[in-house]
């Protein structure tokens, strides 16, 4: 198995760090997938991108859905808002033999796509790159990341130990970039972990608006991620998932370091509290568990969407 087309789907941080990787494969044909407005604005302004060493605007292929129907592999890498919206392009796009990635965090990007396609076409994995899309004074957006860190995509057969024929495939695209590819023998609790690790510390970092020191110099602070930690791990146990309390002693970060919640609130975007706390929700429903902490951070961070929108503006 060899792959030999790749197609795109959703050009923000994430995404922008998979282009970047794969236009220094020359032997790789890459597109962009995008429609409309949007589509004529990735052909016009690019992808600027600021790896450290230098900022520059790349200019990828860009494809309709239509146009990139039947590649190889399609990566997913939308915002978990906009996949509701991406799931028709994404059955446009994919044929029997396209293997379907997604980068997304969360829990149920996968469940989402085997709505729309063949299920045993995805392969599950997760993202871990640190990456950022600002504003520039003139308009225009840059992302920024270090290539050199070894950030990547982990992945694995969802019903497998065994790294199969297409993972082999899938490391072979992405070898020699900067984008690393690390199978997991079980990619369903190592989705959990970084789950578990957005929930618990995303959440009471947007709401209180705390760098991520916070949870180490504030007992308050982290009785709030303690207890967002148990009720992720009370949800995975009932659903058949371990997830290692080792996340607690993380403190690799430095202590100025904001995640991505964080940042949408900084940047006035909406969340992706949804994807954290409004699953997490709806699968305690249906194993039974009760999140009270999660549900309180849950519309928490809701009310804090709505007060940024302007609604409680009475004057």
């Amino acid at each position: 198995m060899k792959i030999r087309s790749v197609a795109v789907l959703g050009a923000g941080a994430v995404g922008s760090f998979l282009i970047y990787s794969l236009m220094q494969r020359e032997d790789v044909d890459l597109c962009v997938v995008a429609r409309g407005d949007r589509k004529e604005r990735l052909e016009r302004e690019g992808i600027t991108i600021d790896d450290g060493k230098s900022v520059r605007t790349y200019y990828p292929r860009i494809c309709t859905p239509q146009e990139a129907r039947g590649v190889d592999l399609l990566l997913v890498s939308v915002k978990y808002t906009g996949l509701k919206d991406a799931l028709e392009d994404i059955r446009e796009i994919v044929t029997p033999q396209t293997i379907v990635l997604s980068v997304l965090n969360g829990i149920d990007s996968e469940e989402k796509i085997a709505a729309v396609i063949d299920p045993s076409q995805i392969v599950y994995s997760l993202m871990r790159v640190s990456a950022e899309r600002r504003s520039t004074p003139e308009g225009g957006s840059v992302v920024t990341f270090d290539p050199t860190l070894g950030w990547g995509i982990y992945l694995g057969e969802i019903d497998s130990p065994v790294k199969s024929e297409r993972i082999k495939a899938i490391e072979e695209v992405f070898a020699g970039t900067p984008c690393r590819v690390v199978f997991m023998e079980d990619i369903r609790q190592d989705q959990w972990a970084k789950y578990a690790s957005n929930v618990c510390y995303n959440l009471p970092q947007a709401m209180l608006e705390v760098p991520f020191g916070a949870y180490f110099d504030s007992e308050h602070v982290a009785f709030l991620r303690d207890r967002l930690f148990d009720e992720v791990c009370e949800v995975g146990a009932a659903m058949g998932v371990e997830v290692p309390s080792t996340l607690l002693a993380w403190n690799s970060c430095a202590k100025t370091a904001r995640f991505s919640t964080l940042q949408d609130l900084d940047a006035g975007r909406h969340t992706e509290i949804d994807m954290f706390g409004g699953v997490l929700i709806e699968k305690a429903a249906e194993v039974g568990v009760h999140v009270p902490y999660t549900e309180f951070i849950y519309h928490a961070l809701k009310a804090i969407e709505e007060k940024k929108d302007g609604k409680f503006d009475y004057e």
